[in-house]
């Protein structure tokens, strides 16, 4: 936690910004927006968010170790892992039909019988 805030005090002072001026912004007290800057206080999600609107960042940027452009390949490599779980979908539907269609099969079969 103590690295997000390090990163949070890092994009405050690259805007110009003091402590006063986030904690404003963040609808918090000067005192626990300090706390949040040396990582005495646990982030929520809801506040990460908050956080993230305010540096014009997403989510995964502010909570990143890395460069944007490390986050860039995480986006793109989700991207395609979620065409790949999407390919995976679609076979186990096709998958699904063939047993229901073998499963009517059976059972005209043993009408038949």
């Amino acid at each position: 936690m103590k690295t997000l805030g390090k990163k949070i005090r890092l994009l405050r002072q690259q805007k110009g910004w003091t402590q006063q001026d986030v904690a404003k912004k963040l609808d918090v007290s000067i005192p626990a927006f300090s706390k949040m800057e040396t990582g005495i206080t646990d982030l929520n999600l809801s506040r990460l968010n908050q956080i993230a609107k305010l540096f014009n960042l997403t989510l995964l940027q502010l909570v990143s170790n890395s460069d944007t452009d490390d986050v860039k390949d995480y986006t793109n490599e989700i991207s395609i892992l979620n065409k790949k779980l999407q390919q995976k979908d679609d076979q186990i539907i096709q998958l699904r039909k063939k047993i229901i269609d073998l499963y009517e099969q059976i059972e005209k079969d043993n009408k038949r019988l």
